[in-house]
């Protein structure tokens, strides 16, 4: 998954909890899902820091 289709499902799952009709269940169960989804952009950015560093470096040799 790219780094904005986590972030779409992070937003929906983030309406998905405000919504009046949203059961308690429903919401943990969309928190849940809402985790994972920042996780993993999370992760993408991570890795995306360590690839400039990298390349910082090496220009700067």
């Amino acid at each position: 998954m790219t780094f904005e289709e986590s972030m779409k499902k992070l937003e929906d799952m983030s309406q998905k909890i405000k919504n009046e009709d949203t059961t308690l269940e429903e919401a943990i169960k969309y928190y849940e899902e809402g985790i994972k989804c920042y996780e993993a952009c999370n992760k993408i950015l991570n890795e995306a820091q360590a690839k400039i560093q990298i390349y910082r470096q090496e220009t700067e040799e």
